[in-house]
């Protein structure tokens, strides 16, 4: 999947609407991303981030998944737009699982296998 299919295909928010939605300005929401807080991508051709919606619970806060499956990729060294790929792909021919529906149920293993099985 192509780093633009791959954020096409998934429901995400802008830096203002979300830093807006959280109460917190623009540079404490770039600063968490930076962080590893926050799961951001910054769609080709475009220059600001968007955070995809999967990311976040009921309570609106950020699933406990999210930064540890973000440290886990950075220290792999694999960038965030590849882990953005990774976490959209289908878990196989048969289905329309993808690995972000293993992250929304809090399956760090299946996520870190899917990880490892895409070559990352």
């Amino acid at each position: 999947m192509s780093p633009a299919n791959a954020v096409a295909n998934t429901k995400a928010m802008s830096a203002g609407w979300l830093a807006m939605r959280l109460g917190i300005g623009s540079a404490r929401l770039d600063v968490m991303r930076r962080g590893g807080e926050l799961f951001g991508v910054r769609p080709p051709g475009r220059q600001e981030y968007v955070y995809p919606s999967w990311q976040f619970g009921r309570d609106g806060r950020v699933r406990p998944i999210v930064p540890r499956i973000i440290e886990r990729a950075r220290s792999a060294g694999i960038p965030d737009e590849r882990l953005n790929e990774i976490l959209n792909m289908r878990l196989g021919l048969g289905t329309d699982r993808r690995v972000v529906d293993l992250l929304v149920e809090g399956d760090e293993a299946g996520v870190l296998r899917a990880m490892q099985n895409a070559g990352a």
